[in-house]
């Protein structure tokens, strides 16, 4: 499997054409710094953002979360900046592969899971952009656990995620090669446990030795925005009232 984040040639759209990323986008104020998200919904909040800029004239610095991030953001004109003397962000928005009830996430498809988690960690506000059918009862239902080792000593790393009830496998690119993150790890996409305790498994995986990061994401979202069929946007907040 290969990293599915490809931009396509960049278009800035009119406002109101992409209801979900003028949402995600529209509280965004001068002399903010901004975390942008890996993967096409995030692409597609990037594209609003670049039209705010441009419209607005709206002085902004923008942290990237994947080289694929940078390239898009930087050919649609925004300012961006390094994070490695970023101490904290304003504001994040990002997508997410699969949502339950609770605001807990799987990501990962994207081969972006460290620098996703490291933006979001000091992000004061962090937004997530998602299509209805990736909202569901129970995480693993659609979506596969990301686990990012690695390479030095993998088979005992296999050994003990096996332990722990994860089998999968390695993540591959279309020409069949290893999928390498930008980081220097590997990737295994494996399935959740059925009627597995995210928390303690998420407490486990951090204390596996080889393991650089994993695809639960269980309280980085403070709002997910998600797209219903019809085009209107829904709000999941951690309190129903808000929604």
């Amino acid at each position: 499997m290969t990293d599915p984040a490809q931009n396509t040639e960049p278009r800035i759209l009119p406002a109101g054409a992409d209801l979900l990323a003028d949402q995600a986008v529209a509280p965004i104020e001068p002399g903010m710094i901004v975390g942008l998200g890996t993967g096409r919904a995030a692409n597609r909040g990037i594209v609003a953002l670049a039209r705010r800029v441009r419209d607005e004239r709206l002085d902004i610095e923008c942290v990237c979360s994947s080289a694929a991030t940078r390239e898009l953001a930087q050919s649609l004109g925004l300012n961006v900046v390094s994070f490695d003397e970023m101490e904290s962000i304003d504001y994040s928005f990002d997508g997410a592969d699969e949502v339950d009830r609770q605001l807990r996430m799987l990501k990962g498809h994207h081969g972006a899971i460290t620098r996703q988690r490291l933006v979001a960690a000091v992000s004061k506000t962090n937004v997530y952009l998602a299509q209805e059918d990736k909202v569901v009862d129970h995480l693993g239902t659609r979506a596969l656990l990301a686990v990012t080792i690695i390479p030095f000593g993998y088979a005992s790393t296999r050994n003990r995620l096996r332990e722990l009830g994860l089998s999968g496998v390695v993540r591959k690119t279309m020409d069949g090669e290893v999928y390498i993150t930008e980081g220097g790890g590997v990737v295994y996409d494996m399935r959740l446990p059925e009627n597995c305790d995210v928390e303690q498994l998420a407490l486990a995986l951090d204390h596996v030795p080889g393991v650089v990061d994993h695809g639960l994401f269980l309280t980085e979202a403070d709002l997910v925005l998600v797209e219903c069929r019809k085009g209107e946007v829904r709000r999941l907040t951690a309190h129903p009232a808000d929604r």
